[in-house]
């Protein structure tokens, strides 16, 4: 019998399947490229976002310096233009400072939707026509 993986079963923020957020770089709690998340993951590593100068800047400024390689996890370092799958309260924290980075609504997963509301995911989508 297979084993029920929700990976598998995982929905983005609009109720559809949820779909990668990059592979260059390489994202995701499970490094496999979409923002899927389990128990496991306390950061909450959900929302697919488009880095940013800015951005970059004000998480270096938290603790959280993503810019800077670091070839010994296997991390290349981010650049303005990446995806990455950012911790949902990260993005939360940057969103009530003025500084939250675009969002790929298509490849958030929908345990973001604890963090922010579907509008507020909107208001920052690059994917929305």
């Amino acid at each position: 019998m297979r084993r029920f993986d929700p990976r598998e079963h995982a929905r983005n923020v609009l109720g559809e399947p949820l779909a990668s957020c990059s592979e260059q770089p390489m994202t995701g709690f499970f490094r496999d490229g979409c923002c899927h998340t389990t128990p496991e993951d306390m950061g909450v590593h959900t929302v697919c976002s488009v880095m940013t100068a800015d951005f970059l800047a004000y998480s270096q400024s938290r603790g959280n310096d993503l810019s800077t390689p670091m070839p010994e996890f296997g991390f290349p370092g981010l650049q303005p233009g990446d995806r990455w799958c950012l911790c949902a309260p990260r993005w939360r924290e940057a969103l009530d400072a003025g500084m939250a980075p675009r969002v790929v609504l298509a490849a958030t997963h929908e345990g973001s939707l604890a963090f922010a509301s579907l509008a507020e995911y909107k208001a920052h989508a690059v994917d929305l026509s």
